[in-house]
C-alpha cells in the first residue's frame, strides 16, 4: 500500500494518452506534445490515478476476479446494492446507477416530462454536458451568470425567467454548492422544478445538506477524475420522487418491463456491474478522500492568505467544500502556467472559452460581454493540482512556485 504522505510520482504514461484523454472531456485545457505550456518533466502531476491503483490493488483485482468468475456483467444484485448503499449515503429515497452523469442529467430532464419549447436555466460557466443535455432533449438552454463563488447567481436566475422557463439547472463547481436556499426559493414561488448538476459536488455540503439532494432529482458522475470514481464512466441520480424513479430504471435499460415486454422506448444507460462493484468500495472511503483534498487546499490557503495579488476559492458560512478542483485566479494566468510547467508542475485550465462563446452556441443568441462574471472568471482561472494523492512536499513546492511568480511581476 502506498503512504499518502510520501511523494508518490506517475509512471510513464502509454502512448495512447489516458490522462490527457480523461482531462479533455472535463473541458480541461490539455497538454499534447505542442503544447508550449507542457511540463518536459512532470514533477507534480494534475492527476494521479496510478497512485490509488497502487493503494487500492488488493482490494480492486479481488473486484474484478469476482465479477469475471461470476460472468455477471450486466445488472444483477451488484446494481442495487450500489443503489441502496448510495441512497443511505445521500439520504434519498431512490438512487439509479447510470452509464454517465451525462445519461444521468439526460434522463433526468426526460423524466421530468422537459422537451421542445421549454427553457432550462443553467449557468456557462460550466462543462458542456450540462448544456448539451437541455438542448438534446429538445428544450432551450438560457445562461444566467455566476457570481464570484463561480456557481450561477440566484439574482441572474431570477432575470433569466420567462413563461417557457420550466426548469432550473444548477452546477455546483470545483466541489462548491451553490446557493440552493436561495435557488430552491425561486423555484418555489414561481413553480419550477430544479435539477442538480453535483457531478463535481459528490460529498459537498449546504448548510448541512449533501449536494445534490434539494432539488426534484440529484445527478452525479462517478467519472475517474471525481471524488468517487469508477475506471470509465459511470454516473447516477438521486430522487424523492416515485414517477421518476420508475420512469427512469424502465428507459435506462431499453423500457424492458420484462425480457418480452416493452412498455416504453428507452436506451441502454445502465452501469455495468464492474463499475458498479468498484463504485460501491470506493463510496467507503469517501470521508477519507475528501478529507485529503480539503487538507491540501488547507496548506494552499495557508500558503497563499497574504498575497492580494491572488484571489483564492471562496467558501462562506455553512459551507462544506470538497475541492473536486482548487482553482485560483490571476491576472497572468497564462504566464503563470507556463511559468510553473517549466518547473514540472502540471496546472490546468478549465472551461477557457465559456459555453454561451462557444461555435455550438452561436445560434442561442449570446456574444461576449453579455455574461461578464464567466467571461471575467474564464480568462483568470486556473487550477492547481490538489488530488489525494500529493505529498506536503508537492503542495509546498507549487505555492513556492507560485509565490515566485508573483513576486516576479511586482
Amino acid at each position: 500500500m502506498i503512504n499518502p504522505s510520501k511523494d508518490i510520482r506517475v509512471p510513464a504514461v502509454p502512448s495512447f494518452g489516458f490522462q490527457s484523454e480523461h482531462l479533455t472531456e472535463l473541458g480541461v485545457t490539455a497538454s499534447p506534445p505542442t503544447d508550449p505550456h507542457a511540463p518536459a518533466h512532470v514533477r507534480v502531476p494534475f492527476v494521479d490515478l496510478p497512485a490509488q491503483y497502487e493503494e487500492e490493488r488488493e482490494e480492486i483485482l479481488a473486484i474484478v476476479d469476482a465479477v469475471f468468475r461470476s460472468g455477471l456483467f450486466v445488472g444483477g444484485r451488484t446494481l442495487h446494492s450500489l443503489e441502496t448503499a448510495l441512497s443511505d449515503y445521500l439520504g434519498k429515497r431512490y438512487c439509479l446507477a447510470l452509464s454517465s452523469g451525462t445519461d444521468a442529467l439526460m434522463l433526468a430532464l426526460q423524466g421530468l416530462g422537459i422537451g421542445p419549447g421549454d427553457e432550462v436555466i443553467t449557468p456557462p460557466n460550466s462543462f458542456v454536458a450540462s448544456t448539451a443535455c437541455i438542448v438534446n432533449v429538445g428544450a432551450t438552454p438560457v445562461f444566467a451568470d455566476v457570481g464570484e463563488d463561480h456557481n450561477i447567481s440566484p439574482q441572474a436566475v431570477e432575470a433569466a425567467i420567462t413563461p417557457r422557463t420550466r426548469a432550473i439547472m444548477p452546477v455546483h463547481l470545483f466541489g462548491r454548492c451553490c446557493d440552493m436556499d436561495a435557488i430552491m426559493d425561486i423555484a418555489r414561488r414561481r413553480g419550477l422544478a430544479v435539477v442538480e448538476d453535483a457531478a463535481q459536488a459528490v460529498g459537498a455540503r449546504f448548510q448541512g445538506r449533501l449536494a445534490g439532494t434539494f432539488g426534484d432529482i440529484g445527478c452525479f458522475s462517478g467519472h475517474p477524475l471525481k471524488v468517487v470514481n469508477a475506471a470509465g464512466d459511470a454516473g447516477w441520480i438521486a430522487t424523492d420522487d416515485a414517477a421518476v424513479y420508475e420512469h427512469i430504471r424502465l428507459v435506462r435499460a431499453q423500457g424492458l418491463q420484462d425480457r418480452d415486454t416493452v412498455s416504453a422506448w428507452g436506451r441502454v444507460a445502465r452501469m455495468d456491474t464492474l463499475q458498479a462493484e468498484i463504485l460501491r468500495f470506493r463510496l467507503t472511503r469517501v470521508g477519507e478522500q475528501i478529507g485529503r483534498r480539503r487538507r491540501n487546499a488547507a496548506r494552499y490557503m495557508r500558503a497563499f492568505r497574504h498575497r492580494g495579488d491572488l484571489e483564492l476559492p471562496r467558501s462562506g458560512r455553512g459551507r462544506f467544500d470538497t475541492y473536486n478542483t482548487f482553482v485560483i485566479q490571476c491576472g497572468h494566468r497564462d504566464d503563470l502556467r507556463a511559468f510553473l510547467a517549466l518547473r514540472g508542475i502540471d496546472a490546468r485550465v478549465h472551461y477557457p472559452v465559456p459555453i454561451h462563446l462557444q461555435p455550438a452556441a452561436a445560434d442561442l443568441g449570446y456574444a461576449p460581454g453579455d455574461m461578464p462574471m464567466t467571461e471575467r472568471l474564464a480568462s483568470r482561472m486556473l487550477s492547481l493540482p490538489s488530488h489525494p494523492y500529493l505529498s506536503e512536499g508537492d503542495i509546498d513546492l507549487v505555492a513556492q512556485s507560485v509565490c515566485q511568480f508573483l513576486d516576479q511581476r511586482r
